[in-house]
């Protein structure tokens, strides 16, 4: 996944590694092994090979430039991920991350938040490969050299997507999380309610379970008290742990002026303009 940061233009597709066989490869390991291991990954190694390895991909399955590709576009869609912007190869894994298409709900957290072991306690045993991940995220170059195996591989970069979405549920409670939200807030990026009579209530994203896997994220809207799925797909695909219960509610209890006023008014269901009778 990270490594397809390194290739250029607007837009990066992630074919081969994409999220879904990564986290089922997780999920077997989460299983089968112990959250913690012994050694070190190379986080620019594992970049440099999977880059290659989808280089050769790409090579063999040119993109078609044809009016009609924008068909075929659309039926991988649901298999790919996309990063919007301009990329480099100085560009940081965390900034990576939330420019993924469907990462609009997470913001970057600092790495001094994620430097402090404090703000760290107790993801060491919820996380596999928690040390490689780890590095990956902060883009920490190892003594080690590429020592693991594809799948290996695959494990790490779903390991540090897992350990960054727990680390960002947490930071979100900070001011400079608090903060940052605020602004996308501000910008509608979390969607607004779909209820007609809210009329258009910008929405937060909010976790049902503080559990890992346990559901993915909704939209709390504070005008109706409700929670509804993303609009998007790829948002709707974000494990709720990572937003947290939480934040949605401290965020109005913060920002108090932002809590809108309760509507009562609901639809009444008429035939012939006669209200139906609820026995």
């Amino acid at each position: 996944m990270y490594s397809e940061r390194g290739l250029g233009g607007s837009k990066t597709e992630v074919g081969s590694f994409d999220r879904k066989r990564i986290n089922d490869s997780l999920d077997k390991h989460l299983v089968r092994s112990s959250p913690s291991t012994s050694r070190a990954v190379n986080s620019k190694a594992l970049s440099a090979h999977t880059g290659k390895q989808r280089q050769l991909d790409h090579k063999d399955h040119p993109i078609s430039k044809n009016n009609n590709a924008s068909d075929d576009e659309s039926e991988t869609d649901s298999e790919e991920s996309d990063v919007s912007g301009s990329e480099g190869d100085d560009t940081s894994w965390i900034s990576w991350f939330c420019n993924l298409r469907g990462n609009e709900f997470f913001c970057e957290v600092d790495d001094d938040y994620i430097q402090d072991d404090f703000n760290l306690c107790g993801l060491s045993s919820q996380v596999p490969y928690y040390d490689y991940a780890l590095d990956l995220i902060l883009d920490v170059e190892s003594s080690h050299g590429d020592m693991f195996t594809e799948e290996q591989n695959e494990l790490v970069e779903s390991a540090a997507e897992m350990l960054y979405g727990l680390i960002h549920a947490r930071y979100l409670l900070t001011s400079k999380g608090m903060a940052t939200m605020l602004d996308k807030y501000k910008n509608f990026d979390f969607g607004r309610c779909p209820r007609v009579y809210c009329c258009g209530q910008p929405c937060l994203p909010v976790g049902q379970s503080d559990i890992p896997r346990s559901s993915t994220v909704k939209i709390y809207c504070p005008r109706c008290d409700d929670i509804y799925y993303p609009r998007s797909k790829y948002q709707g695909n974000i494990d709720g742990a990572y937003i947290g219960t939480t934040f949605a509610h401290l965020f109005l209890m913060t920002y108090g002026h932002l809590k809108p006023q309760k509507t009562w008014q609901s639809y009444v269901p008429r035939v012939f303009g006669f209200k139906i009778h609820k026995p």
